[in-house]
């Protein structure tokens, strides 16, 4: 996972294989996003507010499933 500036996420990692997009927040919290196109994850890393992409883009549009923080060490 790579460090992101950002003021609401703190890293990001995609998986192009499997469509797997990683996001942890700043917030402590997690979560693996599926079936998500490589589009999409190379517009969230080029947007200027990353929250902003990640909230009208990404949130409620993909399924996803929170992960615990300590398996992302």
């Amino acid at each position: 996972m790579k460090p992101r500036e950002s003021t609401t996420l703190s890293t990001v990692a995609y998986d192009a294989d499997r469509q797997l997009l990683q996001l942890a927040f700043r917030n402590r919290t997690a979560y693996h996003y599926f079936d998500v196109p490589a589009e999409v994850y190379e517009a969230l890393m080029h947007a200027p507010s990353k929250g902003i992409y990640f909230n009208s883009s990404i949130r409620g549009r993909f399924a996803y499933v929170r992960i615990e923080t300590d398996l992302l060490s």
